[in-house]
């Protein structure tokens, strides 16, 4: 993959749809996508965490069922917006990439989604890996990729 790569965690993708602290950092990685300045990557599994990111908002009151249509409704219509646009890669979960994660979390004692993150992040040269996890920060960093805590 060529030029600039913002990896996003689902934490991160979340600030997109959901108005949180961060979510102004994310909202410009999204903008110098559109105007291909750079492209965005993440996980086909961060599909699954954030719609369960956004059910919990649901469930929690933070956000109500209005809400929660238009978020889980704009976050899969843009995804596929990107794809199209070439400037969103979407990363397979590969058992490559799982064994490489598995040895992540056995290193850092953190959790397979977390270390899937990492590994799909560093298959794709990341540029900057962009979380809202502190511990997954720290992780990122310790492997050696530049980290942006959203």
């Amino acid at each position: 993959m060529k030029g600039l790569v913002a990896y996003l965690d689902s934490s991160s993708i979340v600030k997109r749809y959901v108005e949180e602290p961060g979510s102004n950092i994310i909202k410009d990685i999204y903008l110098k996508a559109y105007s291909a300045e750079l492209t965005l990557a993440f996980s086909s599994w961060n599909i699954g965490e954030v719609l369960g990111a956004f059910d919990k908002a649901l469930i929690r009151g933070i956000l109500n069922t209005e809400n929660y249509l238009k978020a889980k409704s704009r976050f899969l219509v843009e995804a596929k917006r990107l794809i199209k646009l070439g400037v969103l890669r979407l990363v397979p979960v590969k058992f490559k990439l799982l064994i490489e994660s598995w040895d992540l979390l056995e290193k850092h004692h953190i959790y397979q989604a977390d270390a899937l993150q990492i590994a799909s992040a560093k298959s794709v040269n990341t540029t900057k890996f962009f979380t809202g996890d502190k511990i997954i920060y720290e992780v990122a960093k310790a492997e050696g990729l530049t980290t942006v805590l959203t």
